[in-house]
């Protein structure tokens, strides 16, 4: 079983400097790779493969002498990154792979190989940049695991893991810096544990989860789930910090100050949302008597083209929850459904199945003309995902 085991790690000024040159030089590469493959392709319909790119990175180096200032390793990684890009797109997983920019959220690169980790002093060594500080909060394996399976090595009297020692638990590592100036190092590790089976579900075992604005999820119980909103009670601090930003002169120090600010309320807003939907994930899936969970699939890119709803939409974020609930659930043997978009989970009777043409958004509650049931909205739309669920 893969996981992803994420620390802060806290590299000096020398150290901040050589990680911002990998960051940038990585970004070229993928840059020139993704130009290479469209001209090629534009041009003379031939599509450039892997190992054709790999003889462009020796005569990008001589070219360019600053690109070797940096683990070459880490620039193999942009080529692979760019075939993945493509691999989603003709899978109709994502859009075209587009071109990376200095503005972008995300900064990273990777490191495939000799990395080590110094459990004595919490440190870690990256090729290129050196040992530095790292607050692991968390075990990459299990104790026994580790006595058993993990060998390591010592210096001086302090226990080293070298990842290519343990290339067969030890996987990439991903170097991050955020917005807000912090570095992240992302390890991938296998334990060599199986996925459970999955469990056998019926009727009594399924839960159904309506997603929504009002409460974040109602579940076929019942149970309703209240939506933090998080983004809505920090927007008067993001406002005025925003209008703070516009008001300084571009590239002045005052200005990046003012950015920085902006970027902490935004990244607090970030580990909010991420923290409940953790929390939230965990209680629903920790419950022995749900073995599936079903959830609808919802057009959220449409859903974002009414500007009444599209903030409190974002707001919810209820993507990134339904993932959370996707790999945890296969962690644990269970099982999450998803239904169609279209199916009307939310006009239809649970009881009799008289579907309401007139239900709107503005209505919560409504009494089934057939059989006069009473019917709270939301509820109702969980339990008829049930069964939707439980039906396909």
């Amino acid at each position: 079983m893969k996981r992803g085991n994420v620390y802060r790690i806290y590299p000096d000024d020398e150290q901040k400097t050589l990680i911002e040159k990998h960051i940038g030089c990585v970004r070229f590469i993928y840059n020139r790779f993704l130009h290479i493959k469209k001209v090629f392709y534009d041009k003379f319909r031939i599509n450039v493969s892997l190992t054709e790119l790999d003889k462009y990175l020796p005569m990008f180096k001589e070219i360019y002498p600053w690109l070797k200032e940096v683990n070459s390793q880490s620039l193999q990684e942009a080529r692979k990154n760019l075939h993945d890009a493509f691999s989603r797109f003709f899978k109709g997983q994502n859009g075209f792979p587009q071109w990376k920019t200095k503005k972008d959220i995300n900064k990273s690169f990777q490191i495939p190989q000799r990395y080590k980790l110094n459990l004595t002093t919490s440190q870690v060594f990256l090729p290129g940049i050196g040992w530095m500080k790292i607050k692991m909060h968390r075990d990459l394996f299990s104790p026994e695991f580790f006595e058993n399976m993990i060998e390591t090595s010592e210096v001086n009297g302090e226990v080293i893991v070298e990842k290519d020692l343990n290339a067969e638990f030890l996987r990439t590592a991903t170097v991050k810096r955020t917005p807000t100036g912090k570095y992240y190092i992302s390890i991938l590790t296998e334990d060599r544990e199986e996925y459970p089976e999955m469990q056998e579900y019926t009727e009594e075992t399924t839960v159904g989860v309506d997603l929504g604005i009002k409460d974040f999820a109602i579940l076929s119980t019942g149970e309703k789930i209240e939506n933090p909103k998080f983004l809505k009670k920090s927007l008067g601090r993001l406002k005025t910090l925003q209008r703070r930003v516009s008001r300084k002169q571009k590239g002045s120090n005052n200005r990046k100050k003012a950015v920085k600010q902006l970027a902490l309320i935004h990244e607090k807003i970030s580990n909010q949302r991420h923290d409940f939907q953790h929390k939230e994930s965990n209680t629903l899936l920790s419950d022995n008597q749900a073995h599936a969970i079903a959830v609808e699939s919802l057009n959220i890119k449409g859903m974002k083209k009414n500007h009444k709803l599209a903030q409190a939409i974002s707001d919810s974020a209820w993507g990134s929850f339904v993932s959370k609930l996707e790999y945890k659930a296969k962690r644990l043997g269970k099982t999450v459904i998803r239904i169609g978009m279209w199916e009307p989970s939310t006009k239809t009777c649970n009881v009799c199945g008289y579907h309401n043409k007139d239900i709107t958004l503005a209505v919560r509650e409504w009494e089934c003309p057939a059989c006069g049931t009473f019917h709270d909205r939301d509820i109702n739309a969980a339990i008829n995902i049930k069964k939707f669920a439980l039906a396909t």
